[in-house]
């Protein structure tokens, strides 16, 4: 199916008891393509009556997803790798038309939104719990891992395929059913993402889209039993606190505002290339881009000067075209990342390149990636996320001082360091405040390994076991097959074991 028509067709729909069909609500969000400004769809703000449906259907079929044996669960869960990787070519060209991308960005992220499926379809039927020694002799005392019920998964726009799989592959393999909630900017694409779970019993994935109030409803609900949220901090305080009310689990990945070390030790053609990457990756609208450079006073100039070189290179333009950067999601993400480079410079940023929009792009809403030089620790663009394509460049005199800047913030998600020196690699990854360390090799993911942050940057972990254990809960079995007598702490306590006084 033509990709337009293919948005016209999902325009409006949601995704609940196993098919599509039109919301009921009168209210509809336009879906623009950032790249040209045209509207290619919409979607629906869905209704009170139809939010509660969709958890009522959902309680309903978890019920019996947690019965089903763990082969099948993960034989359904290969099976969506194998749609995932068929379904890439429309996936990844709906996802580059509704936030900007380029398709190679869209299509890896198929790619791995799939390698994260196949990983959980076999490690979510590792255990089910473990056996312990007794503390009674012939007890059988053990553990069981169980779901949590019914998981509510709130959708960023950045990654919208690859943060839902990381979530509803584990929340899935471990017996919870899903509903979804995506970003009103990439929601086509992520109702397009459900005909990859065709196979599936209805009501164990469900997508609901529309605005913040629809996010709300599913964490206030007591009929949901887990929260996974990932976006901005003033939105996952509020997802924190709506679940504090009800002691109800959540895993809350926020903002990020990650450093980027380079020491004399570097190789610094790596470095360049490795900076210029982590600052510009989706336009650096990442949690994880590097967004505060730390740079050795030995070598600041030269890595400066050739890290410029390297983004001049950059190619801007449509994401179905050949370039390495697209637009910015939406002209108020624009507004906003233009707000706080033009604070940089009034507060005596250099600019060595870019700093505005792009020649010859009369429509989207494209900015050129900027590098900036002469950034000082107290500049206000080191202090808050940036999520757009700048690069700050900050001087230091040492190791010990970029530590002590790099953890000099309110976020602790990722950290990044290049050098070939054994003992600051080891310093690095021990004394760095943040839930990953990336030495040489930066915003690499491991499906086996955790992702999440700490401070400000969010709480829990995604992928690798930690993940799992995100969405499951632990119960304690004690067994005594023959029910036998336990007087040694049972009435009436012994006489002799009370207190015998001075």
């Amino acid at each position: 199916m033509d990709i337009m028509k293919k948005f016209e067709v999902l325009s409006g729909n949601l995704y609940i008891d196993g098919h599509f069909y039109k919301s009921e609500s009168t209210t509809q969000i336009s879906v623009i393509d950032p790249a040209t400004e045209s509207t290619i769809g919409h979607i629906a703000d869905t209704t009170e009556q139809e939010i509660e449906t969709a958890i009522d259907i959902a309680n309903h079929a978890q019920k019996s997803w947690r019965k089903t044996e763990f082969l099948t669960r993960s034989e359904l869960l290969h099976g969506v790798a194998k749609k995932l990787r068929e379904m890439t070519p429309s996936l990844a060209e709906m996802l580059t038309r509704e936030m900007g991308k380029p398709y190679k960005e869209t299509a890896d992220e198929m790619e791995w939104s799939a390698t994260c499926f196949s990983y959980y379809a076999e490690i979510s039927r590792h255990d089910q719990g473990r056996v312990l020694g007794p503390v009674v002799e012939g007890q059988l005392n053990y553990t069981l891992k169980e779901p949590l019920g019914v998981v509510a998964s709130i959708q960023p726009f950045n990654y919208p395929i690859l943060l839902l799989a990381w979530q509803a592959a584990a929340a899935l393999g471990t017996g919870n059913a899903v509903i979804v909630k995506p970003s009103e900017l990439t929601s086509l694409t992520t109702l397009a993402f459900m005909e990859a779970f065709e196979d599936f019993p209805p009501g164990f994935m469900q997508c609901i889209t529309g605005g913040g109030q629809v996010g709300a409803a599913l964490c206030s609900s007591k009929n949901t039993h887990m929260v996974a949220f990932t976006g901005g901090i003033e939105t996952g305080k509020r997802v924190a606190r709506a679940c504090a009310d009800q002691f109800k689990p959540s895993l809350i990945e926020a903002s990020g505002n990650d450093p980027f070390i380079v020491m004399p030790s570097a190789n610094l053609d790596m470095a360049v290339k490795g900076g210029v990457f982590a600052a510009f990756l989706n336009c650096g609208q990442v949690c994880t881009s590097a967004e505060r450079f730390y740079i050795h006073e030995d070598i600041y100039d030269e890595y400066v000067a050739r890290f410029t070189a390297e983004v001049k290179k950059l190619r801007i333009g449509n994401g179905l075209e050949q370039v390495d950067l697209g637009p910015m999601v939406t002209e108020n993400e624009r507004t906003r990342y233009e707000a706080i480079l033009a604070k940089a410079i009034e507060e005596g940023a250099i600019v060595e390149t870019g700093g505005g929009r792009p020649w010859g792009h009369g429509k989207g809403w494209f900015v050129e990636p900027t590098v900036l030089s002469g950034v000082t620790s107290d500049m206000s663009i080191l202090q808050g996320e940036i999520f757009g394509p700048a690069a700050p460049m900050c001087k230091v005199s040492s190791l010990d001082q970029a530590i002590e800047l790099a953890n000099d913030s309110d976020y602790g998600l990722g950290a990044n360091i290049y050098t070939q020196d054994l003992n600051e690699s080891m310093r690095a990854s021990t004394e760095l405040e943040c839930g990953m360390v990336w030495v040489n090799a930066p915003l690499l993911d491991n499906d086996a390994g955790p992702f999440g942050g700490n401070k400000m940057s969010g709480i829990g972990r995604e992928l690798g076991p930690e993940g799992l254990e995100s969405f499951r809960t632990s119960k304690l079995v004690m067994i005594d097959p023959s029910a036998s007598d336990q007087s040694f702490w049972w009435f009436p306590y012994d006489g002799k074991e009370a207190f015998k006084g001075q």
